[in-house]
């Protein structure tokens, strides 16, 4: 194999396939959001294939050429991620309280309004 083999076909990255993506439903071809972005075909090829950190100015610079959110291109789906294991004793009284009658539920949020009240007072 010479030194100027092309590498070996890899797995594209996730941001390069959501690039993809998004450049194919905005109906342009790499030559032209390399045109639009004021870079080379050849980066957009980069990107879209091998590239596993692409620079904060390129998200940006591509989500607003692609008409698309950056955390569109970044995988973001506005979901917090999951802890894993059990609830914590917190989570466990508050699904307990939200099994209780609504006035039940009403004493509770009372007590749970003066706590706080307290709790604030004396930060001061």
């Amino acid at each position: 194999m010479s030194a100027m083999a092309r590498p070996a076909q890899k797995q594209a990255t996730d941001f390069g396939v959501r690039l993809a993506q998004a450049r194919h439903s905005a109906g342009l071809t790499q030559t032209q959001l390399a045109k639009h972005l004021g870079v080379s075909q050849k980066m957009i090829d980069y990107y879209e294939r091998r590239a596993g950190n692409p620079t904060a100015a390129f998200i940006c610079k591509a989500a607003e050429a692609l008409n698309v959110s950056i955390d569109h291109l970044l995988g973001y789906n506005g979901k917090p991620p999951r802890k894993s294991g059990p609830p914590s004793q917190f989570e466990q009284r508050l699904s307990a309280v939200r099994q209780l009658p609504r006035e039940k539920q009403n004493l509770v949020l009372q007590f749970l309004d003066s706590f706080l009240h307290e709790a604030q007072r004396a930060r001061g």
